[in-house]
């Protein structure tokens, strides 16, 4: 089929531009961040610049090299169409603020120092949350005795099965970076559980985990801030409860921004996920320790609920929890306090500072609310 001279001198236009665009200056990160009383999608910058995305991008179009392009209304709308041509804009975004030197005394008004704007969730709100449940052979019967915890690593190395997920609520439970953990009124064993969260950037079903990383967009620090205080005793069942365990408000921090996959490299290979109370490290562990990869657990996932762009997939947590702690240094149990101030860390990706605050006391209540966990362990 022969071409048009005008498509062949559009084609010779269009094509040098996109083939710069994926050449960038310096690597990025992603957010979402309250600048001027409402919450927008930023670029993040050395991990201190703050970029806003649309003035960026009308700056940007001013140049009639540049095509108008109409940009993300959100977070979950830049990571579904990133691959569909967004990203090649961020891209030249970037290359534009670095290549100009826009980032140091010739800074434009639409780049902020970090401390000057308000940090949210990345995504507001992600549709929803796969968590992995004991996927870390250091968190396998953590509370045993040392011989205990030999024999059930043991067993499960031999006999791994197939991931434990469950769905952990988002929009009340998911919180962005500084924003207080509240501890719920008569609940006292709040947990701790650093945990990388893989975002998906494109629907996957029935995806292997030899293809599952071509469906991620980027990664962030999650916290699965977990309920020890199980449920009362009577009315229906009587095993582990999982809402009670992981659904309460603000027990999901996330952040404090994405990096797109590209940026960070494969976390089966490099990952480095820690846990700090104040100055104490309690949580450190690589992806070596895991029983499931990454990939699996996307395997798994998508082999029973589509994931769609949004969704977050948690790698699960290491040893280093409360209880765990407890058993290793014959100890009472030390559960999060108020007043305390968690910090979660994966290498090449940020930290998440978390403040610890105690719930109000709830009122006019007619006794059908989760009761205190006093009332029904005594001082267990």
């Amino acid at each position: 089929m022969r071409r048009s001279p005008v498509l062949a001198v559009l084609l010779m236009l269009v094509t040098p531009l996109l083939g710069s665009a994926q050449e960038i200056s310096e690597p990025f990160k992603v957010g979402t961040f309250e600048i001027d009383g409402r919450a927008q999608v930023a670029i993040v910058l050395r991990d201190q610049l703050i970029v806003e995305l649309d003035a960026a991008n009308l700056a940007l179009e001013r140049n009639l090299a540049y095509p108008t392009i109409p940009l993300a209304a959100d977070m979950l709308d830049l990571i579904g169409r990133y691959e569909y041509g967004l990203k090649y804009r961020l891209y030249e975004i970037v290359n534009d603020l670095v290549n100009n030197d826009l980032l140091g005394q010739n800074r434009p008004d639409y780049v902020h120092e970090l401390s000057e704007v308000r940090t949210l969730p990345p995504i507001l709100y992600p549709g929803k949350i796969l968590n992995a449940a004991v996927n870390f052979y250091s968190h396998v019967n953590e509370a045993g005795t040392p011989e205990e915890q030999v024999e059930a690593r043991r067993e499960r190395r031999e006999n791994r099965g197939v991931p434990y997920l469950f769905l952990k609520p988002s929009r009340g439970a998911v919180i962005g970076d500084g924003a207080d953990i509240v501890i719920p009124y008569g609940r006292d064993r709040t947990d701790w559980e650093v945990e990388l969260g893989a975002v998906i950037g494109r629907a996957a079903k029935y995806v292997s985990a030899t293809e599952a990383e071509n469906y991620v967009f980027g990664y962030m620090v999650t916290i699965d801030v977990s309920d020890r205080g199980g449920r009362p005793p009577g009315g229906f069942g009587s095993g582990s409860d999982w809402f009670v365990g992981k659904g309460h408000d603000t027990f999901a921090p996330q952040g404090p921004w994405i990096v797109p996959k590209e940026f960070y490299g494969n976390p089966m290979e490099i990952l480095r996920q820690t846990l700090r109370l104040g100055d104490e490290t309690v949580q450190e562990a690589s992806a070596g320790d895991m029983i499931h990869s990454l990939w699996e657990l996307i395997e798994y996932g998508s082999s029973i609920i589509t994931l769609f762009p949004g969704d977050v997939v948690n790698n699960g947590t290491s040893g280093g929890t409360a209880a765990g702690i407890a058993n290793q240094r014959n100890q009472a149990v030390r559960y999060l306090q108020p007043g305390q101030v968690v910090e979660a860390t994966i290498d090449g990706i940020g930290t998440l500072r978390m403040p610890v605050v105690a719930g109000e006391v709830p009122a006019g209540l007619t006794g059908a609310e989760l009761p205190a966990v006093r009332s029904y362990r005594g001082n267990r």
